[in-house]
């Protein structure tokens, strides 16, 4: 496939054939991530707690229109997806087709897609990699993993994130030190839209609780010594106990991929 059909094959991908409503002004929705934030510490002052993914998800359907809406997911686990779609229905799920994934993450992609009501979307890089390998070289990830992850990780997001106002993301707070402050709703300044982590209070042992409680798909490496899953080539099992981050770049000087910086 030559490089001008890759990128039309991935901006295809990435934005789903159906009508969209009008993106709001960029001022707009940074000034409604500010009054969500604020509207969320006052509850939590109130109640003595802080809000419940339910409530966040609530916040967001009053505010946004579904289509403006959209989840990235690993394929780790449908924990997120699962709980978004129960208040907006149909939300796209965004998954980075790296080209690099294991076949179980494959695997759990393919389970989600049948098992909740969503569409999942899968984001792909303007190269597939053996055409990357014949423009930089192959395994460029051994080499360069920045360079790699900004061009099947980073760039493909970025694209895809253009076709909405918000994006509900993962990440946890107990992930790794550098995300222990992460906010539940924030505006992304890079992307220009507003930014749920709506299981930032989580721990794993609390989105394992409810993947088992409420049957939602898992990918099966995460009982196999993967608590973190990335590409193939760049992730390995960890020890019971260690940083579940620590088997992602595990002999590289490198901790984050740079969606999430």
């Amino acid at each position: 496939m030559s490089a001008i059909n890759q990128s039309a094959r991935a901006a295809a991908s990435a934005v789903p054939a159906r009508q969209r409503s009008p993106h709001r002004p960029a001022s707009e929705l940074q000034a409604l991530a500010e009054q969500g934030s604020a509207e969320l510490v006052a509850a939590q002052e109130a109640a003595g707690r802080e809000a419940t993914a339910a409530e966040v998800v609530a916040w967001v359907a009053r505010n946004f229109s579904g289509d403006a809406v959209a989840v990235a997911c690993s394929m780790a686990d449908a924990v997120l997806p699962a709980i978004v779609s129960q208040q907006l229905p149909g939300v796209d799920v965004l998954f980075l087709d790296t080209g690099y994934h294991f076949a179980e993450t494959y695997a759990t992609r393919d389970a989600v897609a049948a098992a909740l009501p969503i569409t999942v979307v899968d984001v792909l890089p303007l190269t597939t990699v053996p055409e990357q390998d014949t423009l930089h070289g192959a395994e460029l990830f051994a080499r360069d993993p920045n360079a790699c992850c900004a061009m099947r990780k980073v760039e493909p997001l970025q694209r895809s994130l253009g076709g909405y106002e918000l994006w509900f993301t993962g990440v946890r707070r107990d992930e790794a030190p550098t995300r222990a402050n992460t906010p539940l709703i924030t505006w992304d300044e890079r992307n220009g839209l507003v930014k749920v982590n709506l299981v930032a209070a989580w721990s794993y042992d609390e989105l394992m609780g409810y993947a088992s409680e409420h049957h939602v798909p898992v990918n099966v490496l995460l009982s196999q010594g993967y608590p973190s899953i990335g590409c193939a080539p760049c992730t390995q099992p960890v020890a019971a106990g260690a940083d579940p981050r620590s088997g992602r770049w595990a002999t590289l000087e490198k901790t984050e991929c740079g969606l999430h910086l």
